[in-house]
């Protein structure tokens, strides 16, 4: 499975998918991986994780700083 590491206005989330459906899972301060709370849907293409995070969490603009991006693992 490929993961995708995202920084979501300071929030580390490791995304992959396993069959069908996406894996998401939060990335704490410890390096600890616990589910996100959050589904993408199976229709999501890998290119598209930026603008759907951005959707999904864009009024979280206006209290955090940066934005979304993809992190190297």
């Amino acid at each position: 499975m490929t993961v995708h590491r995202f920084n979501v206005f300071g929030q580390l989330f490791d995304i992959g998918r396993r069959g069908e459906q996406w894996l998401v899972l939060a990335v704490g301060n410890d390096g600890k991986r616990a589910p996100a709370g959050f589904v993408i849907p199976e229709f999501v293409a890998d290119v598209e994780l930026e603008q759907f995070l951005f959707d999904l969490f864009h009024e979280q603009a206006a209290y955090k700083k940066g934005g979304i991006f993809r992190v190297k693992c």
